[in-house]
């Protein structure tokens, strides 16, 4: 085998106990909980905005930016919920470049597994114990969920995950909303069928162990466009989608829209405009739960070296007082 064994690993249990969630911050979370899954079973016409850096790549400005948000979150909770988006491995098409949090703590700093395991951790439990929201990541790596799963309330199955088995599998065994987007090639078909098969019970072996899960029926679609800028989220779109899930048969159907990536052609600005038409359209139709937005301190990227604070190292942002606008606006028009 062409690996070394570098060193072993604390099990999810053990790193819990470190760096433990309170009771307090407990009952936070199963309250928001409950209404997230609320708006996904279609008994809270709350609108979702799962907002926040494409990847989160330092503890300081990540927590000036879940400062902000908490404020702004008390201002629009009557009619919207807030879920940070604290996103903490980050996929690479072709395998190179940063990877996210998990893997280098220090942004330009060597990979360091076990350094990245406890920064993701108190970084998502800070979200939660210190702001009161419980926040949202990709779900890159199954395996690892356990790390962080009396913290999240939202997951994604990525773009190039969405068609792999042991996302699927996991995915049935949650009990928070999982989000599963659209390949990169735009194919609902493989979104719809990653859908159908989290909400099914399976047997399968996971961290070691015979597990069987029970079915996770607040899977669900998330549309980021396809290709390098071809957007998927007007009406069309989710006409066809809506007949997608009929014919599959799937109960509650449910979208969440990414308003950046190939939908706004990576251009963060355009996600401005991608939101205000998505919220028009949600007012008249129910199937649309929320948006994704993302959205840093200050607009743009960077490099990985770069020395601003709060930017994006990796795809550009929406900065602060546009985000903050926007999130605005939108709760006036709900």
């Amino acid at each position: 085998m062409n690996m070394k064994f570098y060193r072993k690993l604390p099990i999810p249990k053990e790193i819990k106990e470190l760096y433990p969630l309170t009771p307090d911050a407990a009952a936070v979370k199963s309250d928001v909980d409950a209404k997230i899954k609320d708006v996904f079973l279609g008994k809270s016409d709350k609108f979702i905005v799962i907002v926040g850096p494409c990847s989160a790549d330092k503890k300081e400005p990540v927590l000036e930016y879940l400062g902000k948000l908490k404020v702004l979150s008390d201002k629009v909770k009557d009619k919207i919920i807030i879920i940070p988006r604290i996103f903490t491995n980050k996929p690479r098409t072709a395998g190179y470049g940063y990877m996210g949090m998990l893997h280098s703590p220090e942004p330009n700093g060597r990979p360091d597994m076990l350094g990245g395991i406890v920064a993701i951790r108190e970084l998502h439990l800070a979200s939660l114990k210190d702001f009161g929201l419980p926040s949202a990541d990709e779900m890159l790596y199954p395996e690892n969920h356990r790390y962080l799963s009396d913290l999240l309330s939202y997951v994604t199955v990525g773009a190039r995950s969405v068609e792999n088995q042991e996302h699927r599998l996991v995915a049935s065994g949650l009990n928070i909303p999982v989000g599963m987007k659209n390949p990169i090639s735009g194919d609902f078909s493989v979104m719809i069928n990653a859908i159908s098969a989290a909400r099914l019970p399976h047997t399968f072996i996971y961290r070691g162990w015979e597990v069987e899960s029970t079915g996770n029926r607040l899977s669900h679609a998330v549309l980021r466009g396809y290709g390098k800028n071809s957007p998927n989220y007007r009406k069309d779109d989710l006409l066809r989608l809506k007949d997608m899930f009929d014919s599959a048969n799937i109960e509650n159907p449910s979208v969440i829209i990414d308003a950046n990536h190939a939908n706004s052609g990576k251009d963060p600005f355009e996600q401005i405009n991608v939101a205000r038409e998505v919220v028009e359209t949600a007012k008249n139709d129910k199937f649309i739960k929320g948006l994704m937005i993302e959205s840093y301190l200050k607009d743009g990227c960077q490099p990985t070296d770069g020395k601003v604070f709060g930017q994006s190292i990796t795809d550009p942002c929406l900065g602060w007082k546009k985000t903050e606008k926007l999130i605005l606006e939108i709760a006036d028009k709900l």
